[in-house]
């Protein structure tokens, strides 16, 4: 992924992004989440926004630019992260690959179809700490 592009969505998208997850706001048919996790390096928490789909145990995230950036370099080395919407918070404990088929089905149509016609193939369940 250019380093450009990754760049001019952490200046300009995500500030947005980030302010309409925290209010728990959709922009049109899609819903974004903060996944707050913690730098491997340096220690430092972090608040990236990210689309997902609710699915029992957890969440499902479509990798769309990889499993080498850094939000999700961070979670895999934590084990676990926390997810955030509309002020409600989902503490995650492990990250597992997820099937194709079934992680386009998890998401919404509009989202289904966008991830078909994109071919996106790379999903992870997030699995959400249990209450009980």
């Amino acid at each position: 992924m250019k380093k450009w592009w990754l760049g001019f969505i952490g200046r300009h998208l995500n500030p947005r992004t980030l302010r309409l997850a925290r209010e728990g706001k959709s922009h049109g048919p899609m819903k974004f989440w903060i996944v707050r996790h913690v730098g491997r390096k340096s220690g430092t928490t972090y608040e990236t926004p990210i689309m997902l789909a609710v699915v029992p145990g957890g969440f499902v995230a479509e990798l769309t630019y990889g499993d080498r950036v850094q939000w999700y370099q961070n979670v895999v080395a934590a084990g676990g992260c926390t997810i955030i919407r509309g002020g409600h918070e989902t503490k995650i404990v492990a990250v597992e690959p997820y099937d194709t088929k079934a992680g386009r089905a998890a998401f919404g149509r509009f989202e289904r179809v966008v991830l078909t016609i994109l071919r996106r193939k790379e999903f992870r369940f997030l699995r959400a700490a249990s209450d009980g």
